[in-house]
C-alpha cells in the first residue's frame, strides 16, 4: 500500500458525527510536515525546528524518508559489495548487478557515448535515490519523498549543474556556451537562437523536476480518493470496489517507481550527451 490507507481508516473514526473531509485528509497525507505519525499506533513524533540565520531548515518528513532511503541503499549494496569477489554472482549482488549494467550500458553510455564512465556513478546514485524514495513510499506508515517538489527540484538542480560540467569539461566555458548557438546559423538570428537555448538551459531541468513530482503525487492521490469514496457514499458495495481499484493502482505504483528512476535518470544523461556532443 502506498502508506497512507491505514491513516485514511484513523482520519475517518475521528471525524465520526462529522462530515468526511475527503480534501483535507489527500491534503494532509501529501503535502510535507514536521510530524511523522508511527501507523496504528496513533503515535506522532514530532521533527525539531532549526533556524539559521532567519533561514528555516527545519527537519521535514521529506528529509527523514530520504535518509532512511540511503540507509537502505547503503545497506544493500553494502551486502552486495561483500560478495563482490565470488565469481558467479548471485541473489542481490546478482539483482543489483542486472540495474547497474543497464544503466552504465543502456542509459550511459548510448546516450553520452565512449566517456560515460565519468558520470555513471553520478547516474548511479540519481536512479537508485529515486527508486528508493519511490518504492519506501508505497510502505505502510512511509510516504514518498520524490513526491514533495523540493526534493525534485534539488535533483533537478543537481542534474541541471552536472549537464554544463560535461559540456565545459570537454570545450571549455567559452566553447560550451559557443555550442549553445548551431553553427552556419546567419548573424541575425544567433540573439534569437541564444535566448531560446538559454531558456532551455533552465525549461529542462525544471521539466525533470515537475515531471517526476507530478507522477508520483498523482498515483496517492489516485489511492486515497478511491479510499475515501467508502467513507464519503458510506454504501457497502463501494467498499470492495473501491480497495480493489486501490490495490490495482497501489500494484501499479510499483511499476511507475522503476518507470520514474528510469525515465529521470535517461533524460538526464541524453542531456549531458547533448552537452558533450552539441548538434553543429
Amino acid at each position: 500500500m502506498t502508506g497512507a490507507e491505514p491513516e485514511v481508516a484513523g482520519h475517518a473514526a475521528e471525524q465520526t458525527g462529522a462530515s468526511f473531509d475527503a480534501g483535507g485528509m489527500i491534503m494532509h497525507h501529501i503535502l510535507d510536515a514536521r510530524e511523522i505519525e508511527i501507523p496504528f499506533t496513533g503515535v506522532v513524533v514530532h521533527l525539531p525546528k532549526i533556524e539559521i540565520a532567519g533561514y528555516d531548515l527545519s527537519i521535514t518528513r521529506a528529509v527523514v524518508m530520504m535518509w532512511i532511503a540511503c540507509l537502505i541503499l547503503v545497506f544493500l549494496l553494502g551486502l552486495a559489495a561483500r560478495r563482490a569477489k565470488e565469481e558467479v554472482p548471485r541473489g542481490l549482488r546478482s539483482a543489483l548487478e542486472i540495474l547497474i549494467l543497464f544503466v552504465r550500458d543502456e542509459i550511459g553510455r548510448k546516450s553520452i557515448g565512449p566517456k560515460a564512465d565519468g558520470v555513471v556513478g553520478y547516474l548511479l546514485t540519481t536512479f537508485f535515490f529515486i527508486l528508493a524514495c519511490n518504492l519506501l513510499g508505497l510502505v505502510p506508515g512511509m510516504s514518498t519523498a520524490t513526491g514533495n517538489i523540493s526534493v525534485t527540484a534539488g535533483l533537478a538542480v543537481v542534474a541541471f549543474v552536472m549537464i554544463h560540467t560535461g559540456g565545459i569539461r570537454e570545450y571549455g566555458v567559452f566553447g560550451h556556451f559557443r555550442n549553445l548557438v548551431p553553427h552556419g546559423v546567419p548573424l541575425w538570428l544567433v540573439p534569437i537562437m541564444l535566448l531560446v537555448e538559454l531558456l532551455s538551459m533552465v525549461i529542462k531541468p525544471f521539466a525533470l523536476c515537475i515531471r517526476l513530482f507530478a507522477n508520483m503525487m498523482a498515483g496517492h492521490v489516485v489511492i486515497l480518493a478511491l479510499i475515501s469514496l467508502v467513507f464519503i457514499l458510506k454504501i457497502v458495495w463501494v467498499a470492495p470496489l473501491s480497495v480493489l481499484f486501490a490495490l490495482f493502482i497501489n500494484l501499479l505504483e510499483i511499476l511507475v517507481a522503476f518507470i520514474q528512476a528510469y525515465i529521470f535518470t535517461m533524460l538526464t544523461a541524453q542531456f549531458i550527451g547533448m552537452a558533450v556532443h552539441p548538434a553543429h
